[in-house]
């Protein structure tokens, strides 16, 4: 019964669709953060090779999630997955400290690109549980979010295993998306 009435409900309603990539180094966090927005759960992970990609409903708005590996030899090829991006969501391992500056560089590689150029950014200060974890302010100095003036940014704190924090990121988006119109 509750297939069918959501089937109603988004042939009334159909809802906005949206395309975000998430981006971060490796072990960061990203896959764990896509499958906790998407199944509520943590689930076993292993590297990603390519990309993952998911279909996520939140507040009547549909976004396809691609989950973009960020192993050293694969972050060259995220700009191929820019295209009709609305947002960039930063995933941050917090207790990364010696790394830090590589993802603010790949983060300034990836803000210029002509297909990004409308996309809002969320930056998600992962692993918040782990004692050692960056707080939100020493990761926003670190990479330098106050010079970004071309995008709308935010920081969240979060923790994929929790789930605490990626709603709160997730509704960001969401009031800053709609308006715009999927390409």
């Amino acid at each position: 019964m509750g297939g069918f009435v959501s089937r109603f409900w988004f042939m009334m309603f159909p809802a906005k669709e949206y395309k975000i990539i998430v981006v971060g180094l490796d072990n960061a966090g990203k896959t764990t953060t896509l499958y906790k927005l998407h199944l509520g759960e943590v689930v076993t992970t292993n590297p990603t090779v390519g990309s993952n990609v998911e279909e996520l409903v939140y507040k009547n708005i549909r976004f396809e999630v691609w989950d973009l590996g960020g192993q050293e030899r694969l972050r060259t090829s995220w700009a191929t997955y820019y295209r009709g991006t609305h947002a960039v969501i930063v995933v941050i391992d917090s207790s990364d400290r010696a790394r830090i500056s590589t993802m603010k560089d790949e983060l300034f590689r990836l803000l210029p690109h002509e297909e990004l150029q409308n996309a809002v950014v969320l930056v998600f200060a992962n692993k918040q549980d782990l004692k050692d974890a960056m707080t939100p302010a020493e990761i926003t100095d670190a990479l330098s979010l106050h010079s970004i003036k071309n995008h709308d940014w935010h920081i969240q704190a979060c923790s994929a295993l929790t789930g605490d924090g990626l709603y709160d990121g997730l509704g960001w988006i969401a009031q800053k998306v709609p308006g715009k119109t999927p390409t």
